[in-house]
């Protein structure tokens, strides 16, 4: 089966709106990061619509902003000319569920939503504030957040949602102080134990190239990378 992790990715973490002009849907994010905020190819690419899709970005107040996929190499050719600058290459892993389930010692990770407030607590720390929760409110397919437990403390959390059977894992973070504590394992456990719960064959996230522990902690999962994409954002003195 050829699954859409693109549309995955869509339907499990929301924009506020999204429009199409000419061959590109312009999203409005509403501060809630680049993936809800940056516009994508949807026609055979026309240059002069770059700008079109441009100007609606500033007109609603959004840095420009463009997702580049994989196989869009003449849109990235030709944002490169108008001035925008590559920003973000991410890798996104796929494993079937199946292989991440197990069982879990009692306390060690929880599923609920909407999340606790020591949840989005340990999110606004780690830079995570209401306009990424407010993403999470958005997503109208099965969803849950998952909190994991290490020394009796509230220690990582994650959000997960379904879409045609292939879960994806989103804002993933871990305490600092709490790290290297198995926290993130377990919560990726625990995702697939939800995901298979509810349907799920899949379990997918996306995580930025930079990230050295969390590309480590998927491999060592056995977790396959199946696509990427990168950004290219427009300089503000240049919009």
């Amino acid at each position: 089966m050829t699954v859409d992790y693109y549309a995955v990715a869509e339907a499990t973490w929301r924009s506020a709106s999204s429009q199409t002009l000419g061959g590109f849907v312009v999203r409005n994010g509403a501060g809630g990061g680049k993936r809800v905020s940056a516009a994508t190819l949807d026609a055979p690419l026309e240059h002069t619509e770059i700008a079109v899709a441009q100007a609606e970005m500033i007109a609603i107040q959004q840095s420009p902003l463009f997702m580049i996929r994989d196989g869009e190499n003449d849109l990235d050719i030709a944002l490169g000319a108008f001035g925008y600058t590559v920003i973000d290459p991410v890798t996104i892993y796929v494993s079937d569920v199946e292989s991440l389930t197990e069982s879990l010692p009692r306390l060690t990770c929880f599923s609920m939503f909407p999340p606790l407030a020591i949840m989005t607590e340990i999110w606004a720390d780690a830079g995570i504030g209401p306009e990424r929760i407010a993403v999470m409110e958005r997503v109208t397919a099965p969803k849950t957040t998952l909190l994991g437990r290490a020394n009796n403390h509230a220690a990582g959390v994650a959000f997960v949602g379904i879409h045609e059977k292939t879960a994806m894992l989103h804002a993933l973070e871990v305490k600092q102080s709490l790290r290297r504590q198995g926290v993130a394992l377990n919560i990726m456990r625990a995702a697939a134990n939800w995901a298979q719960d509810h349907g799920a064959e899949r379990l997918s996230i996306i995580v930025t190239q930079a990230n050295k522990g969390g590309n480590a902690l998927y491999t060592s999962l056995g977790m396959k990378p199946v696509g990427h994409y990168h950004y290219r954002i427009l300089a503000p003195k240049r919009a």
